[in-house]
């Protein structure tokens, strides 16, 4: 028997449910150590107005596209676009659009639960005292050591894994749903719990200072193109995510003024993010550029180091887990909608099917890090995780998002557009149609080229 879940049966109960489950989806790792990270160095509240203008004028009009495609489609991400193509085009070939993201989703999955398994090792590390009162080299070697044994990261990609599969499995209302809207509202409230910690414990002034003071002179091409990819990835757009999460939203939700909320939302969970990070860096005279050892080096030295540190050193990592598996959950959805409509299996099924798929490709990965760590498979000097990243990151995420923007800009009719995207005002339309038409291809373009060249 066909599976009958899918996302013409499907919806979510509320407009706050399908928010809390797009608003996890771009809040990821990304989001709570890299983001405030590039904002400290790349001009503090100068690369957060070059960001806004990205956002703007890239990532939203993308966002607001695919959402809009799904939906019209009400299907995997695959026949929406198979179908849509036909009906637009004549040509079933802009199926292969979603097998992009699709693909897309599995490699990011199979690397992203190895990284975000770390976050679920670190609980335990600070809650036990384990890193109390040790100095960065210690915890730089600590670090590494943990990165050297396959054995535990095979434990914790494993049970990382498993926790994104179960809510998949269980469906859209009774599990993705649920798991969200309990996840997300504790993900803010950690949020703004440590940043009250970090308030009293840490030194504000400094880290509010590094993180908002304007320096446009830091304000190069590179940190353009750097916000422009920021912009981009963030919004989880070009992966089939917001095709999947589109096919279960509702006909009366307004899909721009929903669009908006989470742009909104993922720019203030980055604000939020830094805000809690830097004055404890500062307060304990870190450097606060180490990019991803900022989190798993840095922060445990400052948390070993203050009062309360090893309980809120927890709750840290309790939060970077959550905005993980939120992001989990929605690169798994796509993988399932894609075959839910063209295989016998049942949601169940595919989600352990796709979850188990990912896992395992997610040792390519693993091993990168030690025993595979000297294997360069294409030369030079990237490893089998670094070609995934740079195949994702660089060629198909941004394929996917240029298609797709292209797509809804040019090939869907304009008075089927005005329907589905139901603007308030033919200004608006008109702007939004010129931005998906022109400026943001254009500007994913730019970005890819100069990463690439």
């Amino acid at each position: 028997m066909q599976s009958t879940d899918n996302a013409a049966a499907a919806q979510w109960s509320s407009r706050f449910a399908f928010l809390m489950a797009a608003i996890g989806s771009s809040v990821g790792l990304g989001n709570i150590w890299k983001f405030p990270y590039m904002i400290g160095t790349g001009g503090g509240s100068a690369f957060m107005l070059v960001y806004l203008i990205c956002v703007l004028g890239v990532g939203l009009p993308i966002l607001i596209a695919e959402l809009a495609l799904g939906r019209m489609g009400r299907q995997g991400p695959i026949e929406t676009l198979i179908d849509l193509g036909r009906r637009y085009s004549g040509r079933a070939t802009w199926g292969l659009v979603g097998c992009v993201g699709v693909l897309a989703a599995v490699l990011i999955l199979s690397f992203y639960s190895v990284v975000a398994g770390w976050s679920l090792a670190y609980i335990p590390k600070l809650l036990t005292g384990q890193m109390t009162g040790l100095s960065g080299a210690d915890t730089g070697k600590a670090f590494g050591d943990f990165l050297a044994d396959p054995w535990a990261l095979t434990f914790w990609h494993a049970l990382f894994m498993l926790l994104t599969i179960i809510p998949v499995a269980r469906g859209i209302q009774a599990g993705i749903e649920k798991a969200v809207v309990w996840m997300m509202p504790l993900l803010f409230a950690l949020l703004v719990l440590l940043c009250i910690y970090a308030g009293i414990e840490g030194d504000f002034v400094q880290g509010m200072t590094y993180l908002f003071k304007p320096d446009f002179g830091a304000v190069t091409w590179d940190v353009v193109l750097a916000a422009t990819g920021q912009a981009f990835f963030s919004l989880s757009i070009g992966l089939g995510t917001m095709l999947a999460y589109g096919a279960y939203l509702p006909s009366g939700v307004s899909i721009p003024r929903t669009s908006v909320v989470i742009v909104f939302a993922a720019i203030m969970t980055a604000v939020l993010a830094g805000a809690a990070i830097f004055p404890i860096v500062f307060a304990n005279g870190l450097n606060p550029s180490e990019g991803p050892g900022l989190v798993f080096v840095t922060l445990t030295v400052a948390f070993g180091a203050m009062p309360g540190g090893a309980v809120f050193g927890a709750v840290f990592f309790v939060l970077l887990a959550i905005a993980a598996l939120t992001s989990s959950v929605s690169l798994l959805e796509p993988i399932v909608a894609a075959f839910s409509g063209r295989t016998r299996l049942s949601r169940s099924a595919l989600a352990w099917t796709g979850g188990i798929v990912a896992w395992v490709l997610g040792f390519l990965t693993l091993f990168s890090f030690n025993i595979w760590s000297d294997v360069h498979p294409l030369g030079g000097t990237r490893t089998w995780f670094d070609w995934i990243d740079f195949l994702t990151s660089n060629i198909l995420l941004p394929l996917g998002g240029v298609m797709l923007a292209l797509f809804a800009g040019w090939v869907v009719t304009r008075e089927d557009s005005v329907k589905a995207l139901g603007f308030e005002s033919p200004f608006l339309y008109a702007v939004w149609r010129v931005l998906v038409r022109i400026v943001a291809p254009v500007g994913v373009v730019a970005a890819v080229v100069s990463n690439i060249v």
